[in-house]
């Protein structure tokens, strides 16, 4: 009987044990330089992984082809290609498996190069093993699917063709490491991007901060970002975090990131380049393992030709552009938008959702919209609370005729009286450089080139005629 007992817990040990097999995860490690295949093959068993090695570009394609694995490590320099090679055919083929690139120390340009190409992330040699296992746990916890959502579950509402271009990018990034750059008018959802992205990511469970980079003073920038020791200055009565160590293991939005001071986008580089922060008031610096996602309304690259931003650093956060599109562009998707908003609005008062009458919605489709979004929101949340019944009409929009003409911001102009000679060629240089800056979707220094003057005239001109 005793006898049947051991037989019957060795099969179920064996059993457990094919069972763990069975859904144990391999891992591809690619380099032609055997002490560091070990150190990794090593480090990788420890973590309950099973190794596949190979020493070449041409090895590590028949491997993939061989047997699937969930995680790609692979050196940048190889006999027969680089691993930025490698990490554009498993891009190709195998759009789901995360590849992380070992480039060498110092080497800047292949990193960004790699994540550029679609790496999930990079380590840079000599490998800190802690780093490695950081990196592994997080590419291994990706979803194996890259898609976000649809037009009308997604909190980025819409099925126009630049929406959908969004969605998809979004849910490309969410599976990288890289720094992302957000651009877009204000009001356009670049916030709610950066929460996507996070939320869809390796990430998600660790905390997602935001920063308006514009809304710290200048003398207290320091002490918010890294944190301080307890006694560095007057009021400091203990030790405090900053955002990068509120933000471990997570992602920190910097909103509004054109507004950091030039002392302060020093300090930051070195943050991002070493992934180390100090305190103020102490000796020592502290590792952070933050991703990075910035955004701004402004031309960042403009910021940097006029000296307002440093370039290096520009180059650190603009690793992946993200351009949110303007509500203008995506006249379509008003309607979704605008039910979605008044249903969040009804629900929040309390009292059930109104419809919107078709002219209604005929006059919010033709409006500009250049607060986007948000001024949607807002113009909805007015008409919610004005509204007597469970409809709301045109005119209860409260929208002046002045602003449903702004689609034709020329023809406003011509429409109105000017009192004066130099109150009409006003009119007439703001409605061109209004019509400029549109077509070059708000880039200035190209808007500057379709009128045939230079950015500093450019610049002159909109702040003379109050153009934001």
């Amino acid at each position: 009987m005793q006898g049947g007992a051991v037989l019957n817990e060795g099969v179920k040990k064996s059993a457990m044990d094919a069972a763990q097999s069975a859904v144990r995860r391999r891992v591809l490690v690619v380099d032609d330089e055997t002490d560091i295949l070990e150190l990794l093959e090593l480090t990788l068993l420890r973590m309950g992984l099973d190794v596949e090695r190979a020493a070449s570009v041409a090895e590590a394609k028949q491997q993939l082809q061989r047997a699937p694995v969930q995680l790609c490590l692979t050196d940048m320099r190889l006999p027969d290609g680089t691993g930025l090679e490698l990490v554009h055919h498993i891009g190709q083929n195998y759009p789901a498996l995360p590849v992380a690139v070992i480039t060498a120390f110092g080497s800047a340009e292949n990193a960004v190069a790699t994540l550029k190409a679609g790496a999930f992330d990079y380590l840079a040699k000599p490998v800190a093993l802690e780093q490695l296992r950081a990196l592994v746990r997080a590419a291994l916890q990706l979803p194996g699917s890259i898609s976000v959502c649809d037009g009308e579950t997604c909190p980025l509402l819409g099925y126009s063709a630049a929406m959908e271009q969004a969605r998809a990018v979004i849910g490309k990034l969410s599976r990288s490491q890289a720094p992302v750059y957000i651009t877009g008018e204000s009001g356009s959802g670049k916030e709610l991007a950066a929460r996507m992205i996070h939320g869809n990511g390796a990430r998600s469970a660790k905390p997602f901060v935001a920063v308006n980079c514009g809304a710290i003073p200048e003398n207290l920038m320091e002490s918010e970002f890294f944190g301080y020791k307890k006694g560095a200055f007057t009021g400091a009565e203990q030790d405090r975090d900053g955002f990068f160590q509120a933000t471990e293991g997570g992602t920190l939005f910097l909103d509004e990131v054109a507004d950091l001071p030039m002392s302060m986008q020093v300090k930051l580089l070195r943050a991002i380049q070493e992934k180390k922060v100090r305190k103020v008031g102490s000796t020592q610096e502290d590792p952070v393992d933050v991703r990075i996602i910035s955004a701004t309304h402004q031309n960042l690259a403009e910021c940097v030709a006029a000296g307002r931003f440093r370039q290096d650093l520009y180059y650190r956060l603009n690793v992946i552009e993200l351009r949110m599109p303007a509500l203008r562009e995506m006249r379509e998707d008003i309607p979704v938008i605008a039910r979605s908003l008044l249903q969040r609005l009804a629900a929040q008062m309390g009292q059930a959702a109104p419809e919107l009458a078709p002219e209604a919605l005929d006059v919010l489709g033709n409006y500009h919209f250049p607060g986007n979004v948000r001024e949607l929101e807002n113009i909805l949340e007015r008409a919610l609370a004005l509204s007597a019944g469970g409809r709301i009409e045109r005119d209860e929009l409260h929208m002046a005729p002045v602003q449903l003409a702004q689609d034709e911001p020329v023809a406003a102009e011509r429409h109105a009286h000017p009192s004066s000679l130099p109150e009409y060629l006003d009119q007439v240089e703001k409605a061109a450089i209004m019509d400029a800056l549109e077509k070059a979707r708000y880039n200035k220094t190209a808007a500057a080139k379709l009128l045939g003057i230079s950015f500093r005239a450019m610049r002159y001109r909109m702040e003379r005629l109050g153009i934001l």
